[in-house]
């Protein structure tokens, strides 16, 4: 992890701290927000419960997309590419 310290004192509860798990995300939008909604998903179940929603801005999502990918990628520079199982890997072009 990034030993940045942000130019703003985060607070982060006990409670919080905890973190949500979650193997899902549902996202909608209309034109002035996008909601997340972070699910958990059984295998086999016919229900998904949302334990958590954000509700963000266009322009905060694309800032959320935009540091998502920039710490998967450090990610993978460090731990190696990650592996999405359940879906074949199309190559196109020349080795």
């Amino acid at each position: 992890m990034d030993a940045k310290k942000p130019p703003f004192e985060v607070e982060l509860t006990a409670e919080m701290a905890q973190g949500t798990y979650a193997n899902l995300v549902l996202i909608g939008h209309s034109p002035s927000e996008f909601i997340l909604d972070f699910a958990r998903m059984a295998p086999g179940a016919k229900k998904v419960r949302v334990y958590s929603r954000v509700i963000m801005t266009p322009q905060n999502a694309q800032f959320l997309k935009n540091a998502l990918d920039d710490n998967i990628k450090r990610y993978e520079e460090h731990f190696g590419k990650i592996k999405i199982f359940g879906k074949t890997q199309k190559e196109i072009g020349f080795k």
